[in-house]
């Protein structure tokens, strides 16, 4: 199985506790804040530095983490390896939005290509972070034009 090495995962700011460093991309950051709802502690908009991975156990902050639609967050608990990928790949599309992706992914990036475990992939065309979805379908007016279920 491909991962991403812990270089590639240095492309993003990293916050160290023991046990655990947290990787952030901002500009894969589309604020699903699943971080957030997960651990108020540790992810908190509000505060300086705004990820505090001591405030929890290493475990913890790595399975919120993993719930990152976006591959935004990423982390290497101390010693091991970094992230495994889920054993099968699952492409969702979001209503009027990008393509979430997880799995064991290789993605063609204008930089060559990036080894990944979780991703949101613009559909619109008109994202500034291609192949990547920076919200940009937002400002645009984009529909996927998926019908939505609607309440009886």
């Amino acid at each position: 199985m491909t991962t991403p090495t812990n270089e590639e995962l240095a492309q993003g700011k990293a916050y160290a506790a023991p046990g655990i460093t947290v990787y952030y991309d901002a500009r894969r950051c589309l604020h699903v804040a699943s971080c957030v709802r997960g651990l108020p502690d540790v992810f908190d908009p509000k505060a300086r530095p705004w990820i505090q991975p001591a405030n929890a156990g290493a475990e913890a902050v790595a399975a919120v983490v993993r719930t990152c639609p976006t591959g935004a967050l990423h982390y290497v608990l101390d010693g091991q390896e970094a992230e495994m990928p889920d054993e099968i790949t699952t492409i969702t599309p979001s209503p009027d939005g990008p393509l979430m992706i997880r799995g064991n992914l290789v993605i063609d990036t204008p930089a060559g290509e990036k080894k990944d475990v979780r991703a949101a992939l613009c559909r619109c065309g008109q994202s500034g972070n291609k192949p990547y979805c920076d919200g940009t379908h937002k400002k645009v007016g984009w529909t996927s034009g998926e019908e939505t279920a609607q309440a009886d």
